[in-house]
């Protein structure tokens, strides 16, 4: 692993890195027919699912300063609700985003300084034991990045797909 210039984001990055890997394995052979499939209209499609985790890089690499934006940030952004009237992207399409994203924002995880993540950055949550800082939105878009594996690895199931691997492919270093 490349080392980072902030000793505060060093145990982000791995995280960060394993989700990369979480997010190929836990779609990983998932119809499109299937990635818009809702469990008794209550629960999210996993194209749904897919695409909040791709927004979440998009968001967290524009805290990090990426110009980048989220070509489907009108469906996803802030965990926006599912509305079925509208057309969402293809699983395909999201991989294709989430590929060329994910890169950049490593990149940019290993050039941020503790100065950088210091920052305040206003979340709107108002929880006081939560300071709002750059660092712990990088904090909060790992942990929602594991919940949504989380969901999309209980789909998978459901929908009779074999439970998500852990394979590591080490071609990937983002």
């Amino acid at each position: 692993m490349k080392t980072p210039k902030s000793t505060k984001i060093e145990n982000i990055i791995p995280a960060y890195r394993m989700h990369t890997q979480s997010f190929i394995n836990v779609l990983d052979g998932i119809s499109e027919e299937d990635g818009l499939k809702r469990i008794e209209n209550k629960t999210n499609h996993i194209v749904w699912m897919a695409g909040n985790f791709v927004n979440m890089r998009y968001g967290l690499g524009g805290v990090l300063g990426l110009q980048e934006q989220d070509p489907n940030n009108d469906l996803f952004f802030m965990g926006k609700t599912l509305d079925e009237s509208l057309q969402y992207p293809s699983l395909a399409e999201l991989k294709k985003n989430f590929h060329e994203i994910s890169p950049k924002v490593y990149q940019k995880l290993l050039e941020v300084t503790d100065e950088e993540l210091d920052e305040m950055f206003e979340i709107g949550m108002n929880i006081p034991f939560i300071k709002e800082t750059k660092l712990n939105f990088a904090g909060m878009c790992i942990g929602r990045e594991d919940y949504l594996s989380g969901q999309i690895g209980l789909m998978r199931r459901v929908f009779d797909y074999p439970g998500m691997k852990y394979d590591v492919d080490e071609n990937i270093n983002y």
